[in-house]
């Protein structure tokens, strides 16, 4: 998507600090976290919300989230906890239109959130 700032990111057209990438996904530090590790997990394919998720992105699916735990390992918050969000559509605070997991940890998380 010509105008999707997180297609940008992944064509290296708008800078952000890239802290993992592979065929299928990119990680990158959070420009407003709200813990002391956030992270943004994003599938290389733009797919606009959770709701768009096809029955071929299964696996890419899982590929994210199999992600999750290797960054969450290397930044040291996988023994501790940590916490994956996804946010769909407008009323979850969803506000770039191409599916993201958010990676949070490095302090307790509370219940419920939001």
């Amino acid at each position: 998507m010509s105008d999707c700032i997180f297609c940008k990111i992944i064509e290296k057209k708008i800078p952000a600090k890239v802290i993992y990438e592979d065929e299928h996904a990119v990680v990158f530090e959070d420009i407003n976290p709200q813990a002391p590790v956030h992270t943004l997990i994003i599938p290389r394919k733009h797919i606009p919300t959770l709701l768009d998720i096809g029955e071929e992105d299964h696996a890419l699916m899982g590929h994210l989230i199999k992600v999750a735990g290797t960054i969450a390992r290397s930044k040291g918050i996988a023994e501790r906890g940590f916490r994956v969000v996804a946010n769909c559509n407008h009323e979850s605070g969803q506000t770039v239109y191409h599916i993201h997991l958010h990676l949070l940890g490095g302090r307790p998380m509370h219940w419920p959130p939001g």
